[in-house]
Order: C-alpha cells, then structure tokens, then sequence
C-alpha cells in the first residue's frame, strides 16, 4: 500500500467560531478542551473503521502521564478520553468529529492517523492544532457560568487598570492585546522557558491540565528574577537603559520586545505592568483572569501579619525592617475551582507576579483562594499569609532606639490597609469595589476575630512580638496628638501648604518639641530624598 499522505481541511473558520477562538489570527486550528471539533482529510484508502488517532503534546509524549492519547472511531462522545466520531465519508474523503476530555493537557498537539489493518504501516502526520481551558465547559475547572463575565475575563481585548491612593483614585486604559500575532506562541513559549520545564520537561508538561499549575508557573515567568521572565522590575525612579513603568499601554509589544530580544527581560516594569501581562497570558490560554488594585497595600516581609515602621528621636524613618506599605498594588484574580482544598475555596484565586516575597525558593505567588482569605485560612496553599497582609495587616509605628535597641510603639492602626480594592465592571469602564470579598467590615468583631484566627493560625500569638526573646517592645500611650492636614489644592509643580495640627490629650500643661521631615518617594513608599526638614517648640495647654 502506498504510503499515506493525507491532506487535512480543519474547518478552522467553524471550529473557531464553536470554539470562542475567533479573535485568534492564526492558520492554526486553535481548540477548547472537552469540546468536539471536525476535521476532514483525504489521501486514506482504508475503511474508516480501521482508523486509529493519536494525539500528543510535548518532548516525552506518554498515555502514563496524559500527554498522548490514542483513539479509535467510536460511536459516541467519551467524556473521560480522547474520542472520535465518524461526521461523514465520502469516495475521497472521511469528515470526523474529535474531543478532548475537559481535563486534558493544553498547548500544542501532533495529530497523527495510522490504519490498523495494514499493520506496521507509520502514522501519518495530519499536522497540529492548539488546545486551550475552556471556561464554558461545565466540565472544565475554569468553567464560569456567566456568558457576559467569560466574554469579559476572557475575550475582552480592553482593560482599566486602577491606581494613585485610596484619596485619588485614578485609572487608565491597558490593551491587553491576548489574540494579537504571535502572543499565543510566546505563551507556550513562557511555559517551555520555566524553571520547572528546565528541571523535568515531561512531568512540567503533564501538569498543564491544572490552572492552579499554569498560573503559579506563570507568576514566577512574568518577573524576571530566577528565570530571566518576561520584565525587569525597576522602582529606583531611574529608567535608563530601557523605558520608565509608566510609558507601556499594552501587553503585546512587551511580549513580542522579549520573545526578538532572544527571551532577555523586558525593561522596565512595576506592579501594573506585571499584572497586565499575566492578565494577558492567562486570558490568551483560557483562564479567566482580572486585575485587582489594592489601595494602602501592606508588604509584610516576615509573616507576622504587620507593618512594622521604625523612626529615630527626630523623626527619620528608619530603613530597619523590610516590611512597607505601597500605595496601591495590582494582582491578578483567575476563576478555577480548587480540588485540593474543597469546594468552598472555588472561585477567584489571587495571583501575583510582582516579584515581592520567595514562595518555594522563587519569585512567584498564589494562586491564593479568595475565600481562605476572608476567613483567615492561611495555612491553606498558596501564600495566603502575604496575601491576607497585603488587605489585612495591622500597622504599627516605633521610635526605635539604636544605641540600646528599645522599641516603643508611638500608635498602631488596624484598619488602614486594605482600601477601595477595585477591578474594572463587566462590559463597562465603571470601577467596582471588592473589599467586602477580601474581608469582613473593616472594625466590626468578625473582622478582628478572623485576624485573631489568622495570627493563631501562624503561631503568633496575641502578645506585640513573639520572635523577640526579651520584652524590647513597650506600647507608650501619646500626650500629644499631630497630623499634618492639606491646605488648598495638590498640583504637580506647585508648592504644597501644610497645617500642623497638635492636640494635647492630657489635662496638664505640655511643652513639646517637634521635628518635621518630608520625603519624595515612589508609590511603594520608598523614599527617594530628603526635600524638607524643620523643628518648632510650642507649650499646649490642657486639652490644647
């Protein structure tokens, strides 16, 4: 028998359209799991009967580890494996209709044919095809019911992104850009570029079935530290050698820069770029994924749920811990349902690519369950901890002593962090507030007893600070109160007008000294200089 050679038609135009595909500009056949598709291909000259199908993915394709199925013509649609269903035949040619399983492994297949009935005859290659999550696939982890909230999470092209502080929130447009060119194969490629794919290539790929999986690996591959990922983070305030944070407006061409450059870190990025691009690739594989701004956003960098922030006599804050509060910080929230953890802990899951804490040795966070973080389950995986600082911590301000290493604490707030958390409204330009998913009301009961239950939950107890071997740490009730208020109008380029104002809280007279200094800094915080410094005495009298 001559040697098969068979050309394939992939109905990619109908496939396509069946598929929520589209948007993809691509010759490729570009497919959802646990959906059929049809093919039809010519050039066989067997009964179909005798067909035998075998799709594969990946350097080491093997049945053991999911990454090649082999199928025969059945009659009907099997939900567990890979099938194929005879559509139609004729003289010439043979039309078949293909499914995944709504669990199978994504990226890109081999589609091979072979006949049984020759025997020994070599599979012929019918070509490939890309297989993605499908979110409207009952059967799928990402399945989400809404039609409107698929279409935005996943097909929309067009985001708003939040930031400034909680007193000025402001927002612009991203272009996302998921189905744009080449995008798709730079998101395969970031897979094959991972550490975990370095390490072990077959078990990597045999774990793409799961998007707790693909969007771990992929918080670590959107930052550049460990695996030289997609962009260079940089909050120095000084850009040269690549662009400044704020002057990228879309994803694609920070995708398409990396992918030319021989896959060398784009720069520069800060936190909203790294969440739009992991919005992106997400988007672009399936996953529904948003971004999430989180205003007065704690960075507790030694898991004891607080800020902690140090000050000399004079005023100078200290750069003692590493613990910081941004003024906004953007994540990501992908829609998965959560085997590992139970059905309660379904639904969004936070996502982080900025690279901020390690989390397995390496710069990569979540995907966190929402609801664990509501009620304070933070022993549950993945970096619940730092996600439930981030919305949760209590912060906590000490005049620190170098010369006998005293702490005092000068007051403590536990409602500043974790305000006005905003994502974009499905379908429109409009700002919605999520806290109340992140936490209960900020001061009622419920919302100490879960921090309470949080704390216990890590070994910390109640007292100020359980790492420290001797009580360091003394609470000082103030006598005396100050806050600086805003007179007049904020203008970039305009001096600014500050009213100091003091009150004295005991019932005596009070002579105080008062040392001023303001900083510029970046929106984490960080200070970048010294620009004002100045001291007054005053005396207050009682309730002054």
């Amino acid at each position: 028998i001559a040697a098969m050679q068979p050309s394939t038609n992939w109905h990619v135009k109908e496939n396509a359209r069946d598929h929520h595909t589209s948007k993809f500009s691509s010759n490729e056949l570009i497919v959802r799991r646990g959906q059929a598709f049809v093919i039809t291909f010519n050039g066989i000259e067997q009964p179909e009967q005798n067909l035998t199908f075998i799709a594969e993915t990946g350097p080491k394709p093997s049945k053991q580890a999911k990454t090649q199925a082999t199928f025969g013509i059945s009659s009907t649609v099997s939900k567990e494996s890979w099938s194929a269903v005879l559509q139609s035949t004729s003289s010439s040619s043979v039309s078949i209709s293909i499914s995944s399983p709504a669990n199978a492994v994504i990226g890109r297949y081999k589609l091979n044919v072979q006949s049984s009935s020759t025997g020994s005859s070599s599979p012929a290659t019918l070509g490939t095809f890309v297989l993605l999550f499908n979110p409207w696939s009952s059967g799928d982890d990402v399945f989400m019911s809404n039609k409107a909230e698929c279409e935005e999470y996943v097909l929309e092209e067009f985001g708003i992104i939040f930031a400034g502080n909680k007193h000025h929130i402001n927002s612009f447009g991203w272009n996302f850009g998921q189905f744009q060119g080449d995008i798709l194969n730079i998101c395969l490629s970031m897979l094959d570029r991972s550490l975990n794919y370095r390490q072990d290539p077959a078990t990597d790929v045999s774990h793409r079935n799961d998007p707790k999986y693909v969007g771990r690996v992929l918080s670590a591959m959107v930052n550049s530290n460990d695996d030289q990922g997609v962009v260079l983070g940089n909050w120095s305030g000084n850009y040269e050698g690549g662009k400044s944070p704020s002057s990228w407006t879309g994803s694609g061409e920070i995708l398409q820069n990396w992918k030319k450059s021989g896959f060398r870190p784009v720069r520069y990025g800060q936190c909203w770029v790294f969440a739009a691009v992991l919005t992106t690739v997400l988007r672009c594989l399936g996953i529904p994924t948003r971004t999430v701004t989180n205003f007065s956003s704690a960075h507790d960098a030694d898991r004891n749920l607080r800020v902690d922030e140090f000050y000399d006599a004079s005023g100078n804050h200290l750069d003692r811990g590493a613990d910081s509060v941004w003024n906004f910080h953007v994540w990501n929230e992908s829609w998965f349902s959560r085997s590992d953890l139970g059905a309660s802990y379904s639904g969004w899951q936070i996502l982080d690519a900025t690279p901020q804490e390690e989390s397995g040795g390496i710069y990569q966070c979540g995907p966190a369950s929402r609801n664990a973080i509501k009620e304070g389950d933070v022993d549950l995986d993945y970096d619940c901890p730092f996600v439930f600082a981030e919305v949760n911590a209590d912060c906590m301000y000490w005049s620190y002593d170098p010369a006998t290493g005293k702490k005092t604490l000068i007051f403590s707030k536990s409602t500043l962090i974790g305000q006005f958390i905003s994502t974009k409204a499905v379908g429109r330009d409009d700002r919605v507030d999520v806290t109340n998913d992140y936490k209960y009301e900020e001061g009622s009961r419920k919302e100490r007893d879960i921090f309470k239950k949080a704390r216990k939950k890590l070994g910390l107890e109640d007292k100020f600070d359980p790492t420290a071997p001797t009580p360091k740490e003394i609470e000082q009730k103030p006598d005396i109160s100050g806050k600086f208020k805003v007179a007049g109008p904020l203008e970039v380029g305009k001096d600014l007008n500050l009213i100091l104002v003091l009150a004295n809280l005991q019932s005596d007279v009070k002579s105080v000294h008062v040392n001023m200094t303001a900083w510029s800094t970046v929106y984490t915080r960080r200070p970048v200089r010294e620009i004002w410094k100045d001291s007054i005495s005053v005396t207050l009298s009682p309730d002054e």
